[in-house]
């Protein structure tokens, strides 16, 4: 068994079982990476593929337990490449982060541009997801670090700190009746139609949760995953929009009013995830240190004793 056929495999899976695109991943042949997985598999006397002739259709139920084994073995290398590159290459390296719109959009902005004036040999990638994307683009290795509300903190593979929180409110055009209402109640907001964000997306199963509890039925007329799509539709008179507060700026979006929710909901926490075996460059924690002052090794690793 040899390093490089378990790295054909796994990038395989990785391609969709599409061997000539794990080839050209790989920078190889695809003769090459389907008689390496052939050698593979004859050495452990079991398939880890199925096959439609020389398709690959499927993976087998052993084959899963090696893939699983596999992915470890890449994570496990690439930590050893990471301290190396650590020591003789402090300031050059990749960095990929998995976050929502909603927190690419109004949150990282500021903190990428310190980060690319600081470290300007680091090539930074930002994957955009809805939170459960998120979580498992880190959970693989995909990405090094996910920004993410609610779910990314329910994953025991990843050590999940608090970076901050944050609350909603209604943006609805100038003039609307709800902008003579003293307090606004959910009861009130329900009287309206709603355009706020896709319940698979940031904070919104909170919302639906406090709207449910409290025997209300919003009259929701239009999800997006993106503030400025909800606030468009605000303006062509669609209905009143429900957003994150950091998604409205008095200046930028004048034409809305903004009225703020937080007295009707909870306030929502966003986390900075990444995996517990994951091996840090400096130049991560200098990245998660600019969202969030608060981190630092002692931080993490406190961490670390408390989720074991």
């Amino acid at each position: 068994m040899k390093l490089h056929q378990l790295k054909y495999v796994h990038e395989v899976a990785q391609q969709g079982l599409n061997i000539s695109a794990a080839a050209v991943a790989l920078h190889t042949s695809q003769p090459g990476v389907s008689k390496q997985i052939q050698l593979l598999e004859e050495e452990l006397g079991l398939q880890i593929f199925l096959r439609n002739g020389k398709r690959l259709v499927g993976i087998t139920e052993p084959g899963q337990q090696i893939l699983t084994l596999a992915a470890q073995v890449m994570f496990d290398m690439q930590n050893i490449k990471r301290v190396g590159d650590e020591f003789t290459r402090v300031e050059s390296g990749t960095l990929t982060i998995a976050t929502t719109h909603t927190q690419a959009r109004y949150k990282l902005p500021m903190a990428v541009q310190q980060f690319i004036q600081m470290f300007p040999n680091v090539k930074l990638t930002i994957h955009q997801g809805n939170p459960s994307q998120v979580t498992a683009q880190v959970a693989s290795g995909e990405a090094d670090i996910g920004i993410a509300t609610e779910s990314i903190a329910l994953d025991e593979r990843l050590l999940c700190l608090p970076c901050y929180e944050w609350n909603r409110c209604l943006v609805m055009p100038q003039g609307h009746d709800l902008m003579n209402e003293r307090t606004i109640t959910l009861e009130k907001i329900s009287a309206y139609p709603l355009i706020t964000y896709d319940f698979a997306f940031t904070g919104s199963t909170l919302v639906s949760k406090v709207f449910h509890d409290a025997g209300v039925e919003p009259n929701i007329v239009l999800t997006a995953i993106d503030a400025d799509v909800i606030k468009t539709y605000v303006n062509l008179g669609l209905g009143v929009g429900l957003i994150a507060n950091m998604a409205y700026d008095e200046k930028r979006d004048q034409p809305l009013h903004s009225v703020d929710c937080s007295h009707l909901f909870p306030n929502s926490t966003t986390y900075l995830g990444f995996r517990k075996d994951a091996f840090l460059r400096g130049y991560m924690l200098s990245f998660m240190q600019l969202l969030s002052p608060q981190v630092n090794q002692k931080s993490i690793e406190e961490a670390l004793k408390g989720s074991s």
